[in-house]
């Protein structure tokens, strides 16, 4: 297999989603966002690592693990607890685990507008 045939996070992101619905993708914060139940679960940053929306009770506990970062919509402009931004290393080794946690909270997020 060459580096050109091997998954990118988005076609794993596809793949992992693919029994859940509805299931939507679109571009928002500078990452290609999906959306389960209108509510923005996982995206890809357009360079690299993920922007996963997850428990803002478990956002201490999770913030402990390789490569996460709180993500901000610019400068300055944290995004907050709830969100976790993952680099690509990390991302690409623990895909599964983050997916699962943003399917977990997806429940209970609330919707986007």
């Amino acid at each position: 297999m060459t580096s050109h045939d091997t998954p990118t996070l988005a076609d794993r992101i596809r793949a992992a989603l693919s029994t859940h619905s509805p299931v939507r993708e679109q571009r928002m914060f500078g990452a290609l966002c999906f959306m389960l139940n209108d509510k923005l679960l996982i995206g890809t940053w357009k360079g690299g690592g993920i922007l996963v929306r997850i428990d803002p009770d478990r956002n201490a506990e999770l913030q402990k693990r390789p490569g996460t970062s709180t993500p901000e919509m610019g400068p300055g402009r944290s995004m907050g607890p709830g969100w976790m931004s993952v680099d690509e290393e990390n991302a690409d080794a623990d895909l599964d685990f983050w997916i699962a946690e943003a399917l977990e909270f997806n429940p209970r997020a609330k919707a986007s507008k």
